[in-house]
């Protein structure tokens, strides 16, 4: 069975700040046309820093689309051309004031491949050195220092709701089993 779909026409309904939207049209597998809405992302990364093997950092912040308070691991949106490191590097100290030494990928994952080409790219940050943060002129976070193994215990109760930490969290956890 055939299954992929090929591009008729494309349109981007808004230019955003950060996403654009589109409305393509595309050639279904029957020949037959269809509708595509989607926001074309240009990607993010996330982190989970380490400040000793067993303590990490949350951010916490204000989510207007959900209007509630999340517990999530520091992330942002790459920027044009920038490396997916300089990237972890940037939001980390933004969000958190920390530097760290030592940077390792763990996974890239789609995290709504039904209505966004978003790919988000997680690492792992070590051998940190705090410093002072410095978020976006429009982002308010806090810190919040917890031991991992409380996270995890936040994402089964339910108090972590964020899908890129769930998923960090646990990946991770799958990883050091």
């Amino acid at each position: 069975m055939k299954l992929i779909e090929k591009t008729y026409k494309k349109e981007k309904v808004y230019y955003g700040k950060a996403v654009n939207f589109c409305n393509d049209v595309v050639l279904l597998p029957n020949n037959q046309k269809a509708t595509r809405e989607y926001i074309d992302h240009p990607g993010a990364v996330a982190v989970i820093p380490f400040l000793n093997k067993k303590d990490i950092i949350l951010v916490k912040q204000f989510r207007y689309p959900i209007n509630k308070i999340t517990y999530e691991i520091p992330a942002g949106k790459l920027d044009k051309k920038e490396s997916l490191i300089k990237c972890v590097k940037r939001e980390l100290k933004e969000e958190t004031g920390y530097s760290a030494k030592k940077i390792k990928k763990l996974l890239s994952f789609w995290p709504t491949p039904a209505f966004s080409n978003e790919v988000l790219h997680i690492y792992i940050a070590a051998e940190l050195s705090s410093g002072k943060n410095c978020p976006d002129d429009d982002e308010f976070v806090e810190n919040v220092i917890i031991s991992y193994k409380e996270a995890l215990q936040m994402v089964k109760n339910g108090k972590i709701k964020d899908s890129k930490t769930i998923i960090a969290l646990t990946y991770l956890g799958l990883d050091n089993k």
